[in-house]
This record gives C-alpha cells, structure tokens and sequence, in this order.
C-alpha cells in the first residue's frame, strides 16, 4: 500500500481529509472558487437590446428578429441566477401572448457561448402559457381562467403575468449560468413577431457578478 497526501499546491499545507467511510470531505461554499478575486456584488438588469431600450413589445418578424439580451461585463464573470418576465395587457389570458393571439413565429430563449455556440432554452415561446412551462415558480394569483394573473387596476385594467425562471434549480447551475467576461457570451431573447400593442412586455435578469 502507498500512502499519499493531497494539498492544495498553493503551499498553504491544506490536505484533503478521508472519513472513516471512505468519503472525501468537501466543502459546499456560497460563492464562486477563491481564485476569482474580490466579493460578490448584486447584479440586476433588463434584457436590452442594441439601442439600450428594455421594452420588448416590439415590431419583429422571423426575417428581421429583435433580439434584446444580458451581456458579460468586461472585468466581471456574472453568474445569472433567476430570470422574471412581465406581460400586461387588458384581458390577458393564458392561452394568448398577452391579450394577442397566440403568436405565429414566437420567441427564442438562448445561451450563447463562444466555446459551444448557441444552445436553445426554450423555443417558440407563443403564449403567456409557454412562459410557466419553464418556471419554478411566479407571482401566482387566481384560479380558473384567472390562475397566475394579477388584474392590477381591476375590471378592464391591466391583467399581468410574472412567471420566474430559475436557473439554478430548473438547470442544477450551484450559483447561476456564467457570462465570462471578456468573452461573448449572451443570454438572449429573440422576437420573431409584431407584439407592439402588447401594453408592457420586459425581462429581468437577477443574479451577481465577481471580479475576474
């Protein structure tokens, strides 16, 4: 038999510990590794696209997409943890996109990463309903036809939806989906149709960023 003793390398004299049950003892921490230096710092921000606008109730089409995005931050990784929609419209349903018909091309949710290119979250998003498929969870209200609404001003107000992704715990990420900075990974919406009457329509992207 060959002992041997695992450190660190970094000549701090840390070793790994085996328990009396054969296991390697780890420790879970809340935080990214140490070597990412500096302190968590919250991060939240809407979706934007080019021209720096969050409304997402835009004129698109499947020929000419509008897409509004998250982008890494040069200096910091972010790491996305939840991602919050809104949709308001006077007599929203959940089998429309707000209170439109339920949408022709739809809206693509994407990953973009320099090392393994464009890998699709949800695809086609054409109803408020499509938008809960995906989420943990939301600011639920209601039943019925009236489940997961909040009717905000009451009668022929705005009727709103506030589905929540998480992406933690829908996709195992420990602290969130990672934008490495200095690279161009993105997290992205694409809007493949004319949903400019959509009274309010935006994205919110929660999580945090740490020095590289």
């Amino acid at each position: 038999m060959v002992n041997a003793k695992l450190k660190d390398g970094r000549g701090t004299d840390n070793a790994a510990n085996i328990d009396k049950d054969g296991a390697l003892d780890v420790a879970i921490h809340s935080r990214p590794p140490i070597a990412e230096a500096g302190n968590p710092i919250p991060f939240a921000a809407f979706f934007r696209n080019a021209a720096g606008s969050s409304n997402m109730a835009v004129n698109a089409s499947a020929a000419a997409p509008q897409t509004f995005s998250i982008l890494q931050e040069t200096g910091y990784h972010l790491y996305i943890s939840s991602v919050t929609v809104q949709i308001s419209a006077p007599g929203a349903r959940l089998d429309r996109f707000g209170a439109l018909p339920e949408l022709a091309n739809g809206i693509d949710f994407y990953y973009f990463s320099q090392q393994s290119g464009k890998s699709i979250i949800d695809q086609t998003l054409k109803t408020n309903l499509d938008f809960f498929r995906s989420a943990t969870a939301g600011k639920g209200f209601g039943s019925g036809s009236a489940a997961w609404i909040a009717d905000i001003a009451g009668g022929a107000g705005q009727d709103t939806y506030f589905p929540e992704l998480d992406l933690r715990q829908r996709f195992g990420f420990f602290w969130g989906l990672k934008l490495r900075g200095g690279s161009s990974d993105t997290l992205a919406f694409d809007i493949k149709d004319n949903i400019s009457t959509v009274s309010v329509f935006n994205i919110k992207a929660y999580g945090f960023k740490i020095a590289i």
